[in-house]
């Protein structure tokens, strides 16, 4: 049943019987993933069956609009609501026609678009467009375009943004390419001239037993670091308000952190091998995700033999149509967005080969929701980050009873990515067992890496996000160094390459959208057009990886 303003969620039966269909052995589709959708149908004179479909009312994001002929295959598009906050979006009958209708709610109050972007051929102009986000019905709505990450898109979006957008352009250029082992490994130590530095008081220092002044190779403006930073304190990124970075080695973490059991001794190599840590307090952003056009996949990963076989995935597709997947941040955010950083493995990487998480729930295949829309099922016992629809960001292990459409109905969206580094504070239970964490390397340092990890933490009730760059590291490394920065919870993201490791921050250089990456190397990621401009990657250059975006609140 629709709502006056817009499409409300179904009613509670519709609700159960859906979330039965979902908790079910194959759910079959990626409509019999929806517990909350809703939609609502017209009918034109010349028998044109229009519906539009709210994948998840909750959130007011994403909209599937069907268009049928009478006697004639369907046609799908993607919609997404450019200000989902402020506009409510329904299909009604407009002079006896049907028609989309733009309701202003909050800052926008009381005013109203009604269009109809399937007459005069409108909707296929905007397809014909090629770009990830084509603007309709006065910029209210967005349709979504499948997109490869091809110089062309890149170039056409690139010129999309500076054209309707303040910034369109920003930095470097692209060398791909996948490292293992010590490949990224940097050792910075040298200045062993014990200095204070004053760090944030809030985040404080981190548990070290010695903090020698350090010359990392990072690639952001820091206050006060003019003459390297102490490790283990955190310094404010100039211009960036709410942004912190921090820089250390594992084996200057405090013997204290070490008598802490659950996680393996750590070699030469690992502990002196650089860790950059940038702090976002969430009390200024907020964090958004977006898959990218291909990664995470839908389809079975080939590690698990445990498979039911009764579809082309664990939860029985491969494919989101009708929904797209861009890889691209939404042109809306262009103006505040405020750093960018990839997300999680990818579907192939992403479950158990080994170990009794191989056994079960099909292997355990990393589940993944985007402005409510699950597009694959949230498993327990996996480390999962969530964000509510009132901004809480949240880090934990899922469990059965996530799985409740009262719970499911309050998320934003979700990620999971293997299990804890840092459970409460301590090592997780399984940081040192290989094929039972599926570490994608040996915990007992037999191949290190380049990694990456993120956590939560929470002063004085003020909860910040940490990201963390590790040049090379095993689960353990990475446990070690979260615990000495008094992580609440902590899990990996990606590994093995900059590409895979990626991330920038962004800042506005007269009219200009300017890149900032943590590690100058990630800045080659980043692609140039044909005339030599650069283009960021996700904001203006449709990826295949997926990727968490912070926002600046207003």
């Amino acid at each position: 049943m629709a709502a006056a303003q817009g499409i409300a969620p179904p009613d509670a039966e519709t609700i159960a019987e859906r979330m039965a269909t979902l908790g079910s052995d194959v759910p079959g589709s990626i409509w019999a993933m929806q517990p909350f959708m809703n939609s609502e149908e017209l009918v034109a004179e010349d028998g044109t069956t229009y519906r539009l479909s709210s994948m998840n009312p909750y959130v007011n994001a994403w909209f599937v609009l069907e268009v049928a002929p009478q006697g004639g295959s369907s046609r799908y598009y993607h919609l997404e609501n450019a200000d989902r906050d402020d506009w409510q979006i329904s299909l009604v009958e407009d002079d006896g026609a049907p028609a989309i209708r733009v309701l202003g709610t909050g800052d926008e109050d009381g005013e109203e678009i009604l269009c109809a972007p399937w007459e005069d051929n409108g909707l296929q102009e905007a397809r014909d467009t090629g770009l990830p986000f084509a603007p309709l019905c006065e910029w209210s709505i967005f349709l979504r375009n499948p997109v490869t990450g091809n110089r062309t898109t890149r170039e056409a979006v690139a010129e999309f943004l500076r054209d309707n957008v303040l910034f369109g352009d920003s930095i470097v250029n692209l060398i791909k390419g996948t490292f293992f082992e010590d490949a990224f490994m940097v050792s910075s130590e040298g200045l062993e001239i014990e200095e204070e530095v004053d760090g944030v008081a809030l985040l404080g220092e981190a548990l070290l037993d010695r903090a020698p002044v350090m010359r990392p190779y990072m690639g952001f403006d820091l206050l006060g670091a003019e003459d390297g930073m102490q490790a283990g304190s955190w310094y404010e990124v100039d211009g960036a308000d709410g942004i912190y970075a921090s820089v250390m080695q594992p084996g200057m973490i405090a013997s204290e952190v070490f008598q802490v059991p659950g996680a393996n001794r750590l070699d030469g190599v690992e502990s002196r091998a650089d860790v950059y840590l940038v702090a976002f307090d969430m009390g200024e952003f907020t964090l958004g995700y977006e898959p990218g056009t291909d990664h995470p996949r839908l389809g079975w990963s080939s590690r698990p033999s445990h498979r039911h076989y009764q579809g082309r995935g664990p939860d029985g597709f491969d494919s989101p149509d009708p929904l797209v997947r861009t890889g691209t941040l939404n042109p809306t955010y262009a103006e505040s967005v405020a750093a960018i950083f990839t997300g999680g493995f990818k579907r192939d990487h992403g479950a158990w080969r080994f170990g009794d998480y191989a056994t079960f729930n099909y292997g355990h295949h990393y589940g993944f929701m985007v402005d409510g829309v699950i597009l694959s099922r949230l498993w327990e016992n996996l480390a999962t980050m969530y964000m509510t629809h009132d901004g809480e960001v949240v880090m934990r292990t899922w469990t059965e009873e996530d799985n409740s459409a009262e719970f499911l109905s309050t998320l934003q969206f979700a990620r999971q990515n293997g299990v804890a580094i840092i459970e409460d504070g301590v090592p997780g239970a399984r940081v040192t067992s290989w094929g039972g964490g599926n570490w994608s390397g040996s915990a007992n340092a037999d191949l290190r890496t380049l990694r990456a990890g993120a956590c939560t933490r929470t002063v004085e009730g003020r909860q910040f996000l940490i990201y963390a760059y590790f040049s090379t590291a095993t689960p353990s490394g990475m446990a070690r160094t979260f615990q000495a920065y008094q992580c609440d919870y902590a899990m990996l993201l990606d590994m093995n390459s900059q590409e895979h490791t990626y991330m920038a921050l962004y800042q506005r250089e007269e009219e200009e959208l300017e890149a900032q990456h943590l590690v100058t190397g990630m800045a080659e990621v980043d692609v140039r057009g044909s005339d030599g401009g650069r283009i960021p990657r996700f904001v203006s250059a449709p990826d295949n990886r997926d990727f968490f975006y912070l926002i600046r609140r207003e």
